[in-house]
């Protein structure tokens, strides 16, 4: 399987990375002084109690890259899906099958309808890291799962199963899921609430993980969310309150979330889907979710969209 990451930063650097440290045909798509470090000195990952180097890696930016690849893991920001759509057309074919590996949930039913005649299943991925500087990747946690799946079973197809079992070869908890919209939602429900939580508060994961207002009101946002999910017919199988917990538990005390970074980098971030749109969900299917409101408005008084 000739395999391509879109994006390298802590997602797409780490399931670069990890695949190409087994030798799989995996190409990186970067830029700027990240590309060339990768390309210099291979992909430096530094984990908590260990670290590696990949390399040599292959490494293009998306204008140099004209493979045609039989999966492309896509580890862009959601803020960033509709500029890389035009380079997803182009180097995709007719067997290429497109994973999303985003915070934004629902990602791939929006590729999906950007580029027909190409599978595009739905993914999301467990890990705490980011790019450290260039050339390098940070982990804050051992965890690094990747869940995809498709979202209707007749488009499912075998290689699916191929993808599964490379991942696992490569150190990385491959996961096929029978119902990618609950995984994803399951998945969406950590990431959005710690990243709500964290910024609401300024605050990092240790304080998070402490009995008192800042774990209550994080406690309620994924309430929110699984209350959000159940209005869309989503039956869950797990407290997701207490599965939360437990990720957040395995973090270290420093960890922020990516939309916390780039806030506090005053960079371009996902706010819009991670916060503001689980809002929007709510009056859709005609649910409070007073947590989110409260947050949501005091993020748009601190002017960040």
């Amino acid at each position: 399987m000739k395999y391509l990451v879109v994006g390298a930063g802590g997602t797409g650097g780490s399931i670069g990375a990890y695949m190409a440290r087994e030798g799989m045909d995996v190409t990186i798509i970067a830029r700027g002084e990240h590309l060339k470090a990768m390309r210099d000195k291979g992909l430096k990952v530094i984990r908590p109690n260990d670290e590696f180097v990949a390399g040599p890696v292959k490494a293009f930016n998306m204008d140099e890259y004209n493979e045609t690849p039989d999966v492309i893991f896509v580890c862009v920001k959601g803020y960033s899906i509709d500029e890389i759509i035009p380079f997803l057309t182009r180097v995709s074919g007719k067997h290429t099958i497109i994973i999303p590996i985003l915070n934004i949930f629902s990602t791939g039913r929006y590729l999906a309808d950007k580029i027909p005649g190409v599978l595009v299943t739905d993914g999301c991925i467990y890990v705490a890291a980011q790019i450290d500087h260039p050339g390098c990747i940070r982990m804050n946690g051992d965890i690094l799962r990747v869940v995809f799946g498709v979202r209707d079973k007749a488009d499912y197809r075998s290689e699916l199963e191929i993808v599964a079992e490379d991942l696992k070869h490569c150190g990385i908890d491959g996961v096929l899921s029978d119902n990618i919209t609950r995984d994803a939602l399951v998945k969406f429900s950590y990431v959005s609430a710690a990243g709500a939580c964290g910024l609401y508060y300024n605050v990092a994961a240790g304080d998070i993980k402490k009995p008192g207002e800042c774990r209550d009101c994080f406690v309620n946002l994924v309430k929110e969310v699984e209350q959000l999910g159940t209005a869309m017919g989503i039956k869950f199988e797990e407290d997701l309150a207490e599965r939360n917990l437990k990720i957040l538990n395995d973090l270290a005390d420093d960890t922020t979330t990516s939309m916390q970074r780039d806030v506090y980098a005053d960079r371009k971030s996902e706010i819009d889907g991670l916060i503001y749109e689980v809002v929007r969900l709510g009056k859709q299917y005609g649910i409070s979710l007073p947590e989110y409101e409260k947050i949501a408005n005091e993020m748009k008084a601190r002017n960040l969209v």
